[in-house]
């Protein structure tokens, strides 16, 4: 099996021993987030999830085509 989710993962910070240590960035399925869950007034938050080419640095996004065109090579 192979392709880009053979590459890529994404961490889940509420998995870590620490999550204090690594506090997300974005929150993503917010739509179905619990009433009682408050999120920060100027968390970057997005109802289900997030188009990578405006969220994403050039860099990551560079990274991610990468991988994209290494996956259909393969």
């Amino acid at each position: 099996m192979s392709g880009i989710k053979e590459k890529i993962r994404f961490l889940r910070v509420g998995t870590l021993d620490n999550p204090d240590r690594m506090p997300p960035d974005v929150h993503i399925f917010a739509a179905s987030k619990q009433p009682w869950i408050t999120l920060p007034a100027d968390a970057k938050v997005y109802d289900i999830f997030y188009d990578y080419e405006t969220m994403w640095t050039v860099e990551n996004n560079q990274h991610r085509l990468s991988l994209l065109q290494a996956s259909k090579a393969e």
